[in-house]
């Protein structure tokens, strides 16, 4: 649950310091909408077929996507009919602003116009489309960002509040690190441990986790 709706539900039944409620309502996030695109071709092709990658991040200046998920390629069961390719295209955006506020009907038509400008896809390649929007999905380190110990200092004290994953702990966690937190959390209830370090120790290496490893 995203830390600033925790804080504001918590002000509806019980009073919090006016520092907490205030920090918590300027808290940053960024928006994310995708758009699904299933279809008979792409032109991401090497002389092995379809490229490998699961995402692909798009660089050109003439476009607002910023990344292709390309879903066949994390598992092959993601696609029932295994001619054809199901693609994402990922889409970073604020609520309410230019392209959040566009209908859904209008944003798929912007974002297959996008596709076919970067000459990936031709019209008779689509067979279907849908749309996915995801509010917060992305925590700001931003903003007001500097003062959310106060927020962590006052949840500690309550016993039976875990903060996890990405929006509880309003940290930039990949999927890895947000399940850990949820297994430390539980570790925590079955052990009756309210000493919380252990789910805040989680991602805070100073290396990065994500490496490419050879592939025979």
């Amino acid at each position: 649950m995203p830390v600033k709706d925790l804080i504001h539900s918590i002000s509806l039944v019980s009073s919090i310091p006016e520092d907490i409620a205030m920090t918590a309502s300027k808290l940053q996030y960024r928006d994310f909408i995708t758009v699904g695109l299933l279809l008979k071709n792409i032109a991401l092709h090497n002389k092995d077929g379809i490229v490998k990658d699961n995402w692909i991040y798009i660089q050109e200046p003439y476009v607002k996507v910023a990344r292709l998920q390309l879903f066949n390629n994390w598992s092959p069961y993601m696609v029932s009919d295994k001619k054809l390719h199901y693609v994402g295209m990922e889409y970073m955006c604020f609520e309410n602003d230019e392209l959040w506020s566009m209908s859904d009907d209008e944003f798929i038509k912007f974002a297959i116009g996008e596709m076919k400008s970067l000459k990936l896809i031709k019209d008779e390649d689509i067979v279907s489309s849908n749309i996915v929007k995801i509010k917060k999905a992305y925590p700001s380190y931003t903003g007001v960002y500097n003062e959310f110990y106060k927020i962590k200092e006052y949840t500690e004290k309550i016993d039976n509040l875990f903060l996890i994953g990405r929006n509880g702990m309003h940290r930039y966690n990949n999927m890895d690190h947000s399940m850990l937190s949820a297994m430390e959390a539980v570790n925590c209830i079955i052990n009756n441990n309210k000493d919380k370090r252990s789910i805040w120790n989680i991602n805070t290496e100073e290396e990065y986790h994500e490496v490419k490893t050879d592939q025979k």
